[in-house]
């Protein structure tokens, strides 16, 4: 590999250039529950609204006021047995069974959109490991042979000081004798 080529795989330059959610852009559609529009807008908070402790406390403050006001004589809208009341929580009822079961059933569409888009990241990232780890072991097997050259020609270097060291010495007693 070149310098050129290791500047632009660095981590640096991949990770600028990588669109970490490009799995999930596809379900972005299924963020709000009920739309975009102000009334799926309004209509999903309420249907958040409904499990809350603020919810929960209002509603028996309210239903407490309701009785007392009654039972004590301050008013008698609603005498005993509350039929008024009963018909008010039925008709909660109504309205928020079908908003928590609608918000749930856009809420498991959500949650299997994110975790297939997670489940082809999860892919990706995969098979962006198993380029790796090839292009890993084609530089190993690359650095082994570029070994065995350096062997060979370390062996051939020493060969031929061998070689170079003999004809020395050989000239050096020819010279010697003719002298």
């Amino acid at each position: 590999m070149t310098s050129e080529n290791l500047e632009t795989k660095s981590p640096e330059a991949s990770s600028k250039s990588v669109d970490h959610l490009r799995f999930h852009r596809p379900h972005a559609h299924l963020s709000s529950t009920f739309g975009n529009d102000t009334f799926a807008l309004k209509a999903e908070a309420f249907a958040r609204f409904f499990g809350t402790p603020m919810f929960l406390g209002a509603q028996t403050v309210i239903v407490g006021a309701w009785i007392i006001l009654n039972v004590a004589g301050v008013t008698q809208f609603d005498v005993y047995p509350f039929i008024l009341l009963n018909l008010a929580f039925s008709l909660q009822a109504a309205y928020a069974a079908p908003l928590i079961l609608l918000a749930q059933t856009r809420q498991a569409a959500r949650d299997k959109a994110h975790a297939d888009a997670d489940a082809q990241h999860r892919e990706a990232l995969a098979i962006a490991n198993s380029e790796r780890q090839a292009a890993a072991a084609k530089t190993s097997e690359q650095l082994l042979a570029l070994l065995e050259q350096n062997t060979q020609l370390t062996e051939m270097t020493k060969q031929l000081t061998e070689r170079i060291e003999g004809l020395t010495l050989e000239m050096h007693e020819h010279f010697v004798r003719k002298t």
